[in-house]
């Protein structure tokens, strides 16, 4: 005689041939190419990291915007010290700016030839990049010594606060990102176009990308508009 089934088996059969099993929808219809939840399963790993990365960026996005509010609001209150106009150095600037965004392509031209899978122009380009991005940030670096050497420091007034939070923390962003530059090309070097790798390398494109853009404007509001106004 065979034994009665307990509840426990029953459920066991259920998990496994059930509507919800791997392959089927909640109607119980098959889908060969489903991995176990819904009709075609967790998406893939590429999808969950570029949708995770892609948050990131927007969060960042916030962060900056917060950022320009403040120096909009405070950009007049110089209690007395040096203004915008009094700080900015256009031709130092202008060649910041011709840096950061030449990277930018040169970043590009990097996953262009990662796409081909070229190992020699991928390290190219991204060796590339990478000096620019360091020259980007000297030349900050030097535009803040001689500020504070000039008495021009974060306390003077709230309009040097939102000044050095804004273009600071961008270029804090730069100089992270050269670090993770440096961190891709060493593991593009050891163990070549894995997924993983590739994916790393889109996610670096996208985050070098986003700092051009709010680079373009801290240029446009902080330099061009402070020498101007």
């Amino acid at each position: 005689m065979s034994q009665a089934a307990t509840p426990s088996d029953v459920a066991a059969v259920y998990i496994q041939h059930g509507p919800y099993a791997k392959g089927h929808d909640p109607h119980g219809h098959g889908h060969p190419d489903a991995r176990g939840h819904g009709a075609g399963g967790p998406a893939p790993k590429r999808v969950i990291v570029g949708y995770g990365f892609w948050i990131f960026l927007l969060s960042d996005i916030v962060m900056f915007s917060c950022f320009f509010a403040a120096y909009a609001v405070l950009q007049g209150a110089t209690a007395g010290g040096p203004s915008a106009r009094d700080i900015v150095d256009l031709p130092r600037v202008g060649i910041e700016t011709g840096a950061l965004l030449l990277s930018s392509f040169t970043c590009g031209l990097s996953f262009a030839a990662t796409n081909v899978r070229n190992k020699l122009w991928t390290q190219a380009f991204l060796a590339i990049t990478a000096l620019l991005g360091l020259i980007f940030v000297g030349l900050e670096l030097q535009e803040f010594i001689e500020l504070a050497m000039a008495g021009a420091t974060p306390q003077r007034s709230a309009f040097l606060t939102a000044f050095y939070t804004l273009v600071g923390c961008h270029g804090l962003h730069v100089s992270v990102g050269g670090l993770w530059l440096a961190t891709m090309m060493a593991q593009l070097q050891v163990k070549g176009f894995r997924h993983e790798i590739v994916h790393r390398l889109i996610c670096f494109n996208l985050f070098w990308h986003a700092l051009d853009i709010v680079w373009v404007g801290v240029f446009s509001i902080v330099y061009l508009m402070g020498a101007t106004a």
